[in-house]
């Protein structure tokens, strides 16, 4: 028998008709390490035919677990070589106008509404600190940031519930 929390805790979509069964995890897994794996490649690693995994993939994607498929590239190698966390708390009646100047901002590669104190933190790259100043000074007149720069990373992003 589970308790509350434990059936709060569980993911919808794992009573989806066993979506998150033990093959589609593989399938994840294995798409995580390597996302460009054709399907006959990837029926190969879980051991299915490539049309019964596509059929599988197709059903990830549109059941919202499989979200896309996206490019990595080291910001570094591309010249934005500075990272930095900013907390952003904006001044009265500013959010609405300082969550659009974040959201044009082309240096921005994350941003989350927070709770506490700060109303977002935003992740940003850019090429010097001459540039981070820039960036932040964009924003000082519509609310308060504090800035962590990036030394260096431990653990990169990385899905979750794949265990």
């Amino acid at each position: 028998m589970t308790t509350v929390l434990e059936r709060q805790g569980r993911s919808h979509l794992e009573n989806d008709k066993g979506l998150l069964d033990d093959v589609n995890r593989a399938i994840l897994r294995a798409l995580v390490d390597d996302p460009r794996l054709s399907m006959s490649a990837l029926g190969r690693v879980v051991g299915m035919s490539a049309p019964a995994v596509t059929e599988r993939v197709q059903r990830l994607e549109r059941s919202g677990v499989i979200r896309g498929y996206r490019l990595d590239v080291d910001p570094a190698a591309v010249g934005y070589p500075i990272g930095a966390w900013v907390r952003v708390r904006p001044a009265m009646g500013q959010g609405k106008s300082l969550e659009q100047l974040v959201g044009r901002a082309p240096e921005v590669t994350e941003a989350h509404r927070i709770t506490g104190e700060d109303c977002l933190l935003v992740r940003i790259q850019v090429r010097d600190v001459g540039d981070l100043d820039r960036v932040l000074e964009q924003w000082t007149d519509r609310g308060s940031t504090v800035t962590s720069v990036i030394k260096t990373s431990l653990v990169e992003p990385r899905p979750v519930g794949l265990g």
